[in-house]
Order: structure tokens, then sequence, then C-alpha cells
């Protein structure tokens, strides 16, 4: 439970992301929480590795972060078939639901929507984006390698956090180092928001929540200032927040 950025003359820990070729899942982890670590879409790991929705992922599941080059395999023996699907069968009790495409498969028709709730649909653009929280920003974005990937801002201990804009919540935990009580949110199949170093979270995954809504409530964990990470990322790239919120 740290801050996120490298800029802020705080004590933190190294941000946990994810370079190597592949990740093993560990509990509590979501495939939009590793996306998020690893800096892609979930749409990409979600095709790399032969997921589809609604993107159920178990502990000790090796994810591929990158494509690999296509090989020639032998024909699967039925023993290995077998094999596979009494592990699944025996792991299915640690998945954890994420998204839940209409059509099955990212690409399809609009009006998407995920288990049980309702999103905006896959061509419907953010209506308006709001600030998350009130007070001065920190810390800047930075493009950089080890720049801040979103705006740090001060507050109060227990200060409300709202959510940027409508969406549902894919993620909602402390299982990512480096960000503390973490909040995902998708806005739309394009558009994804983070909110770290919470106290308290007040929405749990797959809750839908509308624009302003609280969420959580600000914190210092891991730090020694009480403040507010948030990102705001374009197809798994993170892009500089202040571009889309309203001027202050």
């Amino acid at each position: 439970m740290v801050s996120l950025s490298g800029s802020v003359p705080t004590k933190v820990e190294t941000k946990n992301t994810l370079t190597a070729d592949s990740y093993t899942v560990k509990k509590g982890e979501t495939l939009y929480s590793i996306a998020w670590r690893a800096g892609k879409d979930v749409r990409t790991l979600a095709n790399i590795n032969n997921i589809s929705a609604p993107y159920n992922i178990y502990p000790g599941q090796i994810i591929s972060l990158t494509a690999k080059t296509s090989s020639t395999k032998g024909p699967t023996s039925d023993k290995g078939k077998n094999k596979t699907k009494n592990v699944n069968k025996e792991l299915k009790s640690d998945y954890k639901n994420v998204a839940n495409d209409k059509s099955g498969e990212y690409g399809g028709d609009s009006g998407g929507k995920f288990t049980k709730v309702k999103v905006p649909s896959l061509t419907q653009k953010v209506k308006n984006w709001v600030w998350p929280v009130n007070g001065r920003i920190i810390s800047s974005f930075s493009n950089s390698a080890q720049g801040n990937k979103g705006v740090d801002i001060a507050g109060e201990l227990n200060q409300p956090v709202k959510a940027a804009a409508e969406g549902l919540v894919v993620y909602a935990g402390n299982a990512l180092r480096g960000y503390g009580n973490l909040i995902i949110i998708k806005h739309n199949d394009d558009y994804l928001s983070a909110y770290a170093h919470n106290e308290t979270l007040l929405v749990k995954e797959q809750e839908s929540v509308k624009t302003g809504q609280v969420i959580a409530k600000m914190g210092n964990t891991g730090t020694d200032k009480t403040m507010l990470h948030f990102e705001i990322r374009f197809r798994g790239k993170s892009v500089d927040p202040t571009r889309y919120l309203p001027k202050k």
C-alpha cells in the first residue's frame, strides 16, 4: 500500500509492473489487474491467451504477456485433455468473473454488457469526466519511462473519492504492490480509470457506478502524504488525466 509516483518526495515502494513474457496468476487478481500492470489492453491479453468472456482466470494459471510466434504442434492426446479438464474443474472455485461481453468477443455488436449489470455500449463515448477529489496536484503526469503515469492529488484522510465517469468496477483490492487499496473502473472498451492508495474501498467488483458516485475514502497507505493517485488509460496505455478532466 504505497505511492506510485517516483517524483513525489515520500517514502515509497517500487511499483510492481510486469515486463516478462509471462506471468503466474496470484490469488485476488483479475485479467484486468494483470493487464493494468503490464500496460496492455485487456483485449490483447485475452486474445493472446485464448480467454473468452467472462475472462475467468485462476491462481497458478500462466498468462502470456506477449504474442508467441506460431509453431507446429502435434495433436493433443485425450489423456492430456482430460488432465486439463480435471485441473480446471478443481480450480473452478477460485475463478474470478470479470467482463462478460454480449457478443462473447470484442468487436461485435454495440450494446455490450457485463455480468448482471449494464455498462456503456462498446461504441459509446464517455459523456463527461469529473475530478475524483478536490485537492492540489502534487505530482503531474509524465511520459518518461519511470515517470508518473497519472496525477497525485493531495487531500484529507477519509476524504470522499468519486468515480470520474460512469462504468463498471473491474478490480477492487490490494493485490497489486505499489498501488495500495486500488479500484479500477471500466468506462467502455477503450477507457479505464484507476484510484490508488485509498483508506477504505466502498464498492466491489462487478458493481455499476455513476459519475460522481463516492467509491472510496482517501488514504495515506504506505506513504507520508495523504493523497489519491489517479490514472486514465486508453486501450491499455497511460494518458494525461488533465486532458480529460474539467479545467479548474
